[in-house]
Order: C-alpha cells, then sequence, then structure tokens
C-alpha cells in the first residue's frame, strides 16, 4: 500500500516540475516552477503547462484542465479567473499573478490527499477474528483435558505430543494460500473481462461494497459533446441549422464541439464532397467563433457558430429580438446543456442568425441497465460531479439515479449546524454536484465512518486521493497514470460493466473463502471435541500424533481446492459477520463430534478394536478424514449440496484424498495399521450419510429457521 501511494505521488510530483516565464526587476526570464512565489507576474501561452495557481490580469485562454478533472471539454478564462495549476494551455495567451505555489495549489492538494488516504483492509481484519475463535475453541478444549490430567495425575509429557498438534490444528495455514489462490484465479477471470486488479483484496472488497461513488465524466457519460437538441430559427429547418454549423467546423483540429456538429452531420447524412470550405477562422478565446467561407457549385456562403451573445451581436439583433430568443431557449438552458448559435449569410453580405443548437455530454447507452443492475445487486450508486447541479441532477435523472443531487457546499453548512441530519442526508442523496477534490475525498470517508464499504470510479487526477481512500478505487480506462496508480482497479473497456463483473466475481470468490471458514471452524471443534471427550471417557487417546498431522495435511490440499470452486454469489452484499460463520461452524462441529462419537463407540463395540491402540488410531484417522471431506459438500452453499455442482478440480481433489487415505487405511503404514475392507466401508458410508443427509438438512434448518447465513 504504501509502494503505491509512493508512486502516485512520485508522478504528481514529475508532474510539478516545469517551467515558467515571469516578470522580475522588470525583466522576463524562465525559471523553474518550483522557485516561484505567492505575487509573481507570470506569462503563460499556447501549449504551456500552467506552474502555479494564479489570477489572469489580461488576456483570453482556452485550457485543458483534464488531467485535473476527467473533463476533455476545454474551458474559457478571461481577465480575473483562476488558472489551476496542472492545466494546459491550448489556445490563447495571457499573464496572471501568482496566488498559489507547490502543495497549496490545486494540483498540490491532490498530493497531500493521496499520501493522506488509507483504505481500511478487511481481510487482515477478518483473517484475525477467524484465528482468535479457532484458537478459542482450542483453548477451551485444552484447558479441560489439562484439568483431566492433572486430577488422574497422568505424565504431562505423554500428552503433549498430541496437545501440540491440536494447537497446531488450529492455525489457518491454509488460510492466507487459499485466500491468494482464489484472489488470483478471479482476478485472471476479471482480466478477460476488461478488468485488471492490482491489489488482490480488492475483489474481496468488492463482495462487501454497499456504496459505489461514480464520476459523471467519462464514468456514466462518455466524455463527449453530442447534439441533444436544435432551435432553428428565420425559417430554417434543424437538418439546414446543423449543416451550417458543421460546416463553419473543421474535423483536422480535433475539437470536441466542432467534431460533435460533424459528427451529427454525417449521422444524418448531410454532408458530402460538393461542399468546399474555402476559408476557416478557428476558435479564439478572444472573438468566441469560429467562421468559415464555404461553396457549392455556383454558390458561397459565410457561416459562423459560437456563443450565443457574440454571434447574436453579430447578427446585430436588437433587444427584443435578444430577448425573445433567451425566452425561447431557456428549456435548453435549464437543462445544463451547452447552447450555441449558429449563423448563415452571404459570402459579401451580413450574416443571420439560423438557429440555436444544444450539445451536452450524454449518459452512455448501457449506463442505465449497468446502474440497475447494480442496485439489483444491493449497491447503492452516487454520482460525483464537478458540474453545475442542474447538468448533475439532469444525468441523474437520465440514467435511472433519481434527482435528490445536491451541492457538496449545501451539505457542508448543513453539517456546520447538524452533523447527524448531514450525514444522513449524504446517506440518501443520489450525488452531489460541485464537487472538489476534497470534497470527493470527504464524501468516501464520511461513508467508510457510517459503517459504508465503498467504491470510488475515477479518472482524473483530481480523482486520485478518494480512489486511493475507497476500499474499491476503480480507474476508467481513459484515466491518467495517477489516478490509475491510486486506483486498485483498473478497467481496460469503456463504461460500468467491467464494475458489475467485479462485484460478481468478489461474491463468488467470499463465498469461497467463507465456505473455507466454516468448513475450519466445524473441523477444529470435531477434532478437538473428539480427541478430548474421547480421552475423558476411554482415558486415552484414540488418534496418534502422527495420524492427526497425516489427516492435517491431506485435508489442507483439498480445502485450498475450494479456490476454484463453482459458486453463485449472493444478491446482497456480503459483510463479514465472523461471529454467523463460526456459529454455523459450531453447529456443524457439534453435530459431527455426536456422529464420530457414535462411530467411535461402534468401533469399540462392533468391531472390537478397544484392544489394539495403533487400529483404534487409524480407525479414528479414517473417520475424522471421511467427515472432512465429505462435509465440504455440505458447506459449500447454503442451499442442498445436490443444487449446485462442485468445481471439477474439488471433485478430483477430494476424489484423490479418498483413495488414497482408503488405500492406506487398508494396506497399512508405519504409525497406521491395516484394517478389514468392510470396516473401512462402513465408515466411509457412515460418515457419508451422515454428512450429507442428517448434517445437510440441518444446514438448511438453521440457514431458514434460526437465520443462520454466510
Amino acid at each position: 500500500q504504501e509502494q503505491r501511494a509512493s508512486a502516485a505521488v512520485e508522478t504528481l510530483r514529475r508532474r510539478l516540475q516545469v517551467g515558467a516565464r515571469v516578470l522580475r526587476e522588470g525583466k522576463w526570464s524562465v525559471v523553474p516552477a518550483r522557485e516561484l512565489v505567492p505575487g509573481d507576474v507570470v506569462r503563460v501561452r499556447a501549449g504551456d503547462f500552467v506552474p502555479a495557481d494564479m489570477s489572469l490580469v489580461e488576456g483570453h485562454l482556452q485550457v485543458d484542465q483534464s488531467a485535473l478533472t476527467g473533463e476533455s471539454l476545454e474551458v474559457d478564462k478571461e481577465k480575473a479567473a483562476v488558472l489551476y495549476s496542472g492545466s494546459v494551455v491550448r489556445r490563447g495567451e495571457a499573464t496572471g499573478v501568482v496566488t498559489l505555489t507547490g502543495a497549496h495549489t490545486y494540483f498540490g492538494r491532490t498530493t497531500e490527499l493521496v499520501q493522506l488516504a488509507r483504505p481500511k483492509l478487511h481481510m487482515e481484519e477478518v483473517i484475525s477474528r477467524v484465528v482468535k475463535w479457532l484458537f478459542v475453541i482450542v483453548g477451551v478444549m485444552l484447558a479441560i483435558t489439562m484439568v483431566f490430567v492433572v486430577i488422574r495425575g497422568l505424565p504431562f509429557l505423554d500428552i503433549l505430543p498430541l496437545m501440540l498438534v491440536l494447537l497446531l490444528g488450529a492455525v489457518p495455514v491454509a488460510l492466507p494460500v487459499m485466500f491468494t489462490v482464489s484472489m488470483a484465479l478471479g482476478s485472471l477471470q476479471l482480466a478477460k473481462q476488461g478488468v485488471l486488479v492490482t491489489r488482490l483484496s480488492a475483489s474481496d472488497d468488492a463482495a462487501s461494497m454497499d456504496v459505489l461513488c461514480v464520476d459523471k465524466t467519462g464514468t456514466i457519460t462518455a466524455n463527449r459533446l453530442n447534439v441533444v437538441s436544435i432551435l432553428p430559427l428565420d425559417g430554417q429547418s434543424e437538418d439546414q441549422v446543423l449543416l451550417w454549423g458543421s460546416l463553419a467546423s473543421q474535423e483536422a483540429n480535433h475539437d470536441p464541439i466542432d467534431m460533435a456538429f460533424i459528427s451529427e452531420a454525417r449521422r444524418r447524412e448531410l454532408l458530402d464532397e460538393d461542399w468546399v470550405q474555402r476559408s476557416f477562422s478557428p476558435f479564439d478565446p478572444s472573438t468566441r467563433r469560429t467562421e468559415a467561407i464555404v461553396s457549392r457549385g455556383e454558390g458561397e456562403w459565410r457561416v459562423a457558430k459560437g456563443a450565443v451573445s457574440v454571434i447574436t451581436q453579430a447578427c446585430q439583433l436588437d433587444e427584443h429580438a435578444c430577448r425573445d430568443l433567451e425566452e425561447r431557449s431557456a428549456p435548453l438552458t435549464k437543462s445544463g446543456a451547452r447552447l450555441l448559435a449558429v449563423a448563415v449569410g452571404d459570402a459579401g453580405g451580413p450574416l443571420r442568425l439560423a438557429g440555436l443548437v444544444a450539445l451536452s455530454d450524454t449518459p452512455r447507452p448501457d449506463a442505465p441497465k449497468l446502474i440497475r443492475e447494480l442496485k439489483e445487486l444491493g449497491v447503492s450508486v452516487k454520482m460525483l460531479t464537478g458540474d453545475a447541479l442542474p447538468i448533475a441532477r439532469e444525468v441523474a435523472r437520465a440514467v435511472g439515479l433519481g434527482g435528490n443531487v445536491e451541492r457538496l457546499a449545501d451539505l457542508e453548512k448543513q453539517a456546520a449546524v447538524d452533523a447527524q441530519a448531514a450525514a444522513q442526508a449524504a446517506e440518501a442523496s443520489d450525488g452531489f454536484a460541485e464537487i472538489y477534490p476534497e470534497g470527493k475525498y470527504t464524501v468516501v470517508k464520511e461513508l467508510q465512518a457510517r459503517g459504508h464499504v465503498v467504491g470510488m470510479t475515477g479518472d482524473g487526477v483530481n480523482d486520485a486521493p478518494a480512489l486511493r481512500q475507497a476500499e474499491v478505487g476503480i480507474a476508467m480506462s481513459n484515466a491518467t497514470d495517477v489516478a490509475k496508480g491510486a486506483a486498485s482497479v483498473v478497467l481496460t473497456e469503456e463504461g460500468l460493466g467491467g464494475i458489475v463483473d467485479l462485484v460478481r466475481n468478489g461474491r463468488m470468490i467470499y463465498q469461497r473463502i467463507a465456505t473455507w471458514v466454516i468448513n475450519k471452524m466445524s473441523r477444529t471443534i470435531q477434532k478437538s471435541a473428539f480427541v478430548v471427550i474421547a480421552f475423558l471417557i476411554t482415558g486415552r487417546f484414540v488418534v496418534s500424533a502422527f495420524a492427526m498431522l497425516l489427516m492435517m495435511f491431506m485435508t489442507d490440499f483439498v480445502k485450498i481446492s475450494l479456490s476454484t470452486d463453482n459458486m453463485r454469489g449472493s444478491r446482497t452484499p456480503n459483510n463479514w459477520d465472523v461471529l454467523g460463520l463460526t456459529k454455523i461452524g459450531v453447529l456443524l462441529g457439534l453435530l459431527m463430534t455426536v456422529e464420530s462419537l457414535g462411530l467411535l463407540y461402534l468401533g469399540f463395540h462392533w468391531f472390537h478394536l478397544g484392544g489394539d491402540d495403533q487400529a483404534l488410531s487409524t480407525f479414528s484417522y479414517i473417520t475424522l478424514l471421511y467427515f472432512a471431506l465429505f462435509s465440504i459438500f455440505t458447506v459449500r452453499v447454503r442451499r442442498h449440496f445436490w443444487e449446485s455442482m462442485p468445481s471439477k478440480t474439488l471433485l478430483i481433489a477430494i476424489g484423490l484424498d479418498l483413495v488414497i487415505s482408503t488405500v492406506l487405511a487398508l494396506v497399512g503404514i508405519p504409525g497406521l495399521v491395516a484394517l478389514p475392507a468392510g470396516v473401512v466401508a462402513f465408515v466411509m458410508v457412515y460418515s457419508f450419510i451422515f454428512s450429507l443427509v442428517v448434517n445437510d438438512f440441518a444446514k438448511r434448518l438453521a440457514v431458514t429457521r434460526l437465520g443462520l447465513n454466510w
């Protein structure tokens, strides 16, 4: 985790090492950005990387802030506007006064937040609690044994080896291996689905994730402007307005607005080779419009598009006409769309207003479906965006999130008055608008403080702190290097589809690990209780330390193969209720203890093994081993065992263990004596029936009637 944070911070620092043109003592010179101080006068022009936060004092700029905000649309900056460090000047030239430098800048604060962010590692806590319960169970059994040894006056050294074996059996030796293998196999499967897991435990955290904070641009939307509405004027049709606007564009510039016009015109098949662009004036921050002279056949026209106020002025509309236009375009502006005006005229004549075109970064076609699927999986989706509130609400409604979107600043004001009410409002909200990096980071931390396991998607530098803090930080396919470095999951394909796959895969992994935990709990209880109770009744240990070690060795390989098992994930988030898993394990463990003691009784009285300690040890060995293998079928699913088919790997592992253990019991080895085939067959059938009939129905009863679940 420390290495990941350091890598993200180092990437940010490299980005900060740029030069700046600064005016000092009446002379312009180039100095490293790190030497700038507040009050310095700095000149920036097209292609420059902005070296510090500054306030513009003169000039017009068009700035790319995508590395900071993830928003691809360039932003206009004029006098008194704030220019953020980390932005790139695309057009224009301007002078500004430095206001903030280094760690105090917008970009620098992001660096500090990435260092502060610390996601909670749930799996470490789960392993710790599992180990605690296992040692509690074995500790109680050993304490009972010690009391009995003291009362009977038995030699302590004689029982020490077996007690140490029981204590060793409580250590979940296979859990880290099983966990790692399960996560690695899950990550491999996700990689085939376009999801790269860079922190293995992220898959498990995805199973518990109940809140997903999604960045609007590039996640819910395609981060690409589209024509969403056209208002024709002056007798023009929608197609004519769109045609004039596309002719006032140039594809070679790759300008987002130009591309939106050209793409829509091509979709409607309006452009053909007969149109020739004689001249073209690209967008300039000072003029705020594009203009072209175009011809077709004998005709020649002058076309322009740009800001509504600029084009209406160029068309010489009077105040009454402008007011009427404002009223007619009100529905478009309320939706948060970006409104542009299109004008046309004869090549040598004045411009006439042809119409208005609304542009918007529309939601991805699959976004509503995928958000609905996440909700069906019990994941609450919240949208976080730096966009204005009207745009945020419109997008949220369009994708099915609901319209309960608030400004983060309003919520912070409410928190100052009533923190509890503000926290409840944050949980109930569908998203937050006008949010900055600190805001996203704060929202994630607040949700975590309320007990939620939080996922966060993002693509810009501004998302890095929140991506780092979230249990499941998801960098989108077009994310910056900083965002990818801070995230625990990187999508290689566009959209939210990979997140749905991640959640489902994570829940399957959870079921595999939960199955291992229940099996380990029940087996630990059975082994310990069986040995201790048999010792209390007979006054001797009915199984040797060697047989116990051999059994643990063989069953650990089978339990590791659980990492490949076929599982069906739940429809709700999985919370690691170790106490609940322990209750199921205790129930099954006690049942198996009674059943195996019953089998031991038969070994004494039916098969007359009481006079042969080695034969009794082998009998106890296969009793515990067969119960261990058959109980895996019982605990691997909540339903009846026959309703879900195990994986081939698990079946092969169980089959091999059965064959090897049976052969050992039949032929014997040093430490195990050979038993009659009839005895071995009886033990196998007995443990099979009780595990897959009695215990399976007891498990279903516990799930349906007692509410025990996993």
